[in-house]
């Protein structure tokens, strides 16, 4: 019956037999399932850190994964067939009775032969295969949001991995100030504030400069009215 399972050592000595070329025979231990005590041969070993279950068996015509205690080193001969034993020689029919020389002897009808009977033997079960494991759901990928300032526009972008779901698009100030409002992170706020700051400061500054060349304007084509 199976043992407890592969250790270490005896993983990297399969390991070592699979790059020399060899298949290594296993048995099937009792964590199996119902091919508990079968034997199969270790044709590949995957990468551990991936999946458990990194322990790739050939049975029957399948190649199945499965984790070190699922299976054990087969002891020495097992699997193996034993040596067909000789076939008994066919014994020979007895030879047909002479027929007998007799008068007034009735007939005896010969006996019908009878054809043998061949019982369908009923099939043997296969071992049902191991139930593989529900495979975990994939998880999506991340998503990020970007807020940006540069050259006086706000903008926002939305991307989930490597697709970019939204390019950036302009927003209001007043609408960026909203969304940083959401973040309570310290300096975040305060910098947002300083640099909606800097911005008024500009623009006032762009107004007043505009109101002054309007009013140097007005004055000009007032003075050109008076020349009529």
């Amino acid at each position: 019956m199976a043992g407890q399972g592969l250790s270490t050592d005896e993983v990297q000595g399969i390991r070592e037999a699979l790059a020399a070329g060899r298949k290594p025979r296993v048995v099937f231990t009792e964590t199996a399932g119902q091919i508990a005590g079968q034997i199969g041969q270790v044709v590949e070993l995957t990468d551990p850190e991936a999946s458990e279950e990194f322990v790739v068996v050939r049975f029957g015509r399948d190649e199945l994964p499965f984790s070190p205690a699922d299976v054990a080193i087969a002891p020495k001969g097992a699997g193996r067939r034993p040596a067909a034993e000789p076939k008994p020689e066919p014994e020979q029919p007895p030879a047909p009775p002479e027929p007998e020389f007799v008068l007034d002897t009735p007939r005896v009808p010969a006996p019908r032969r009878e054809e043998p009977k061949v019982e369908q033997s009923a099939a043997e079960p296969k071992p049902a295969k191991r139930a593989a494991k529900a495979a975990k759901p994939k998880t999506p990928p991340g998503l990020t949001v970007t807020l940006a300032y540069a050259e006086g526009e706000w903008t926002v972008a939305a991307q989930q991995g490597t697709k970019a779901l939204a390019r950036p698009y302009v927003v209001k100030p007043a609408e960026a100030l909203r969304m940083v409002a959401l973040v309570d992170v310290p300096g975040v706020q305060e910098a947002v504030e300083q640099s909606l700051a800097a911005e008024r400061a500009d623009a006032e500054q762009q107004a007043e400069k505009l109101r002054a060349e309007l009013a140097e304007i007005e004055a000009r084509l007032a003075e050109l009215r008076e020349a009529r």
